[in-house]
């Protein structure tokens, strides 16, 4: 049983998120091909839920992750003793930006110059065009993470919208959005970790572990 079918196996009322889902795979793995970058913006518990993503892009999170062999070669080549623990204990990671931290940026951006775009400068400085901003929002309506979507949309990357299941701001500029089947705020975070879980173990098993 593949991953999003073994979650919707667990978690039947997220059949209606199915094909959200594998189009936000599709999506990240044609952005990962061309060496783009995935940018997560969340408030409050969103904010936990981008840190929790990119710690499963960035490392492993559920299989090994190997670096390449020529990588390994390089490390060993630079310093034969640093370079052998360094290829023996690194792993592979798939480029994940959490823009809820950095806050000696974001405090200074949010004092001198506007605080509700404190996601939108940072999505203006990193993105790139096929990067994928994952804009996270129980109610799809978090200011600044519209802002964010805009900013992000303007650079040429895709917005991948995670949210309620109600109609919000959001949807006018997301590319896609995966809408879980629930209103109020603490059970939309519930369904959303099964979510970004499922998503980040098809990415890993499509780079790292295709069998």
């Amino acid at each position: 049983m593949n991953a999003l079918d073994n979650l919707i196996s667990r978690y039947p009322a997220l059949e209606v998120c199915r094909e959200a889902m594998q189009k936000t795979y599709d999506t990240l793995v044609a952005c990962y091909n061309a060496d783009g970058k995935l940018l997560v913006a969340g408030n409050g518990g969103s904010a936990a839920d981008a840190e929790h993503i990119v710690g499963e892009m960035m490392k492993r999170g559920f299989t090994r992750k190997d670096i390449s062999p020529a990588y390994k070669e390089a490390l060993r080549a630079v310093d034969p003793g640093l370079g052998a623990t360094l290829a023996e204990h690194l792993e592979g990671s798939l480029m994940a930006i959490a823009l809820d931290g950095h806050i000696s940026l974001t405090t200074a951006y949010m004092n001198d110059c506007e605080p509700l775009l404190c996601f939108a400068q940072q999505v203006s400085g990193y993105g790139r065009p096929g990067d994928v901003l994952l804009a996270i929002s129980t109610s799809g309506n978090s200011k600044n993470v519209l802002y964010a979507a805009v900013a992000a949309k303007a650079r040429g990357m895709k917005v991948i919208g995670l949210t309620g299941s109600k109609a919000c701001k959001l949807d006018a500029y997301a590319d896609i959005c995966i809408k879980v089947p629930e209103t109020e705020t603490y059970k939309i975070q519930e369904y959303h970790l099964p979510v970004y879980h499922c998503l980040c173990q098809m990415l890993e098993q499509h780079f790292f572990d295709p069998q």
